[in-house]
């Protein structure tokens, strides 16, 4: 029996499942970690902290498993998109990681797009510019901390750093690298002309690959912080939500994925590159040649209940938030949430956009606090999913994934916004079992990605189905919520 590794480096943790090649999930180990935010708009990671924490997650299953631990044929990655990491000519950071809530570089894209029309930049790339992208990070970087900027010699992402950590070699793959938004998304390469034009190293970029070529071998220092055996394969992996996508079996168009985790998106497979054209959603290079995901971005998914949990309500669990909120009826008896708490992307794309609670009356509770917290998520998935529609996108089915999946009353949200059946995985932790697929496929496990997760990929037998009357509801107050930031933008820049 063979196995494989994944391991998928997040936001607020990092979790490595150990699997066996018919999808067998044999063991899991998490650690999390916090952002580091030395003013408001600001959000960084400290990536040897980061990697230390993934070290110890692999520690932890190769000592509780140790006869599989020592089958393993292959590791694969997930990691959280956009960030910048930064190393000097030894490989080693100059700073902390500029990670994709950041808000800093408002500027920066304003200057990019002065030295390259903002057309003419967003055709090439498939997407927008935004804060907490690296292309705009970099350039954050360049003007405001020179002597920094002086010391880089590569340039790569979250998940990049660490397999270089394990493996030696530095690199990234296509998926990833088109999430930084300085790549030519529609020819799978560095966007070569805009890093000549504005003035930044072409040996900064690292070469880019596809997620499930061989990246490197275990080296013997990783062995011996990870207790695994060198001289393992190490494959490139891809950004999270690509990978949690494989982690659902979304290889091929046709499903619709509606993920709720730290931030929130609604994904589908495209076998071409199509975008917005108001490029409101992002287009990525998918983890296979040939094939793109469109992605509709929001900032604040499950970050939103953590903060209405831990630092407004002052509860424990959210499984008990689950259960406040069933008691609330569909639309939380009038109350709204515009859930913008760190800005937004789709449909707006604004660093200054606000949260907001509207239509507080003294009758209001926790429960229904909770409850149009959770509405105004996927309020904001809803957003994307009319931009689909209106670009034609088709699709058979809606997969709910991340922790919307997990618990029933967000499913049945989710299918009463969007109107539609919701199905799920049985797989729970999808962007380290997606992480483990690449790793299988890439290493001889498997003759090609499509076969792995053929066979290692179920559903669930559970349905969820619209509710007619909450229908009607939602689909009432979504016209309301959509008035919600036109109607407040110019004060959200006053806040």
């Amino acid at each position: 029996m063979k196995y494989y590794i994944g391991i998928d480096l997040g936001t607020s943790s990092v979790k490595s499942l150990l699997m066996q090649e018919d999808g067998t999930v044999v063991g899991t180990a998490q650690e999390g970690y916090d952002i580091v935010k030395h003013k408001q708009q600001y959000a960084e990671q400290d990536m040897d902290l980061l990697c230390r924490a993934a070290f110890h997650t692999v520690r932890s299953l190769t000592k509780r498993y140790p006869l599989e631990a020592g089958k393993v044929k292959g590791i694969g990655y997930s990691g959280q998109m956009h960030g910048l990491v930064m190393t000097d000519g030894e490989g080693r950071l100059v700073r902390d990681a500029i990670i994709w809530a950041d808000q800093r570089s408002a500027g920066a894209v304003r200057d990019i797009y002065k030295v390259i029309p903002e057309a003419e930049y967003n055709k090439v790339t498939r997407n927008a510019l935004s804060t907490g992208f690296l292309a705009s990070s970099l350039v954050w970087v360049k003007e405001q901390e020179p002597a920094v900027y002086e010391r880089i010699r590569k340039v790569m992402l979250p998940k990049d750093y660490l397999r270089f950590q394990m493996c030696g070699e530095m690199g990234t793959d296509m998926s990833d690298a088109s999430s930084t938004v300085i790549f030519d998304t529609g020819k799978g390469q560095w966007a070569w002309e805009f890093i000549d034009r504005l003035g930044l190293e072409r040996s900064f970029f690292v070469p880019c690959h596809e997620a499930c070529e061989t990246a490197g071998e275990v080296t013997a220092g990783c062995a011996a912080l990870t207790g695994l055996e060198k001289g393992i394969q190490v494959v490139y992996g891809g950004g999270d939500s690509l990978m949690q996508a494989v982690g659902n079996n979304m290889v091929s168009p046709g499903v619709l994925s509606s993920n709720i985790g730290t931030a929130s998106q609604l994904a589908c497979v495209l076998d071409e590159p199509l975008c917005d054209s108001l490029y409101r959603t992002n287009t990525f290079c998918h983890v296979r040649n040939g094939h793109w995901m469109l992605m509709g971005a929001n900032l604040s998914g499950g970050v939103a209940l953590k903060w209405l949990m831990s630092q407004i309500l002052h509860m424990d669990s959210y499984d008990e938030m689950n259960e406040l909120a069933g008691k609330s009826p569909a639309g939380s008896q009038g109350l709204l949430f515009l859930p913008y708490l760190s800005g937004e992307r789709t449909p707006h794309n604004d660093p200054d956009a606000k949260g907001i609670y509207m239509g507080l009356t003294l009758k209001h509770s926790r429960e229904d606090l909770i409850r149009s917290t959770m509405e105004g998520v996927v309020f904001g998935l809803k957003n994307s999913l009319e931009i689909f529609q209106a670009m034609g996108v088709g699709y058979e089915k809606i997969l709910a994934s991340g922790g919307g999946a997990r618990g029933r009353l967000f499913r049945q949200i989710q299918a009463d916004m969007f109107g539609r059946e919701i199905y799920t995985s049985l797989i729970t932790e999808q962007a380290c079992v997606g992480a483990a697929i690449a790793a299988a496929a890439g290493t001889g496990g498997y003759a090609s990605l499509e076969e792995a997760c053929g066979a290692i990929v179920r559903f669930s037998s559970e349905v969820t189905e619209p509710d007619a009357e909450s229908q009607k509801i939602y689909a009432e107050r979504f016209e309301v919520y959509k008035e919600l930031y036109p109607r407040n933008k110019n004060l959200f820049m006053k806040g």
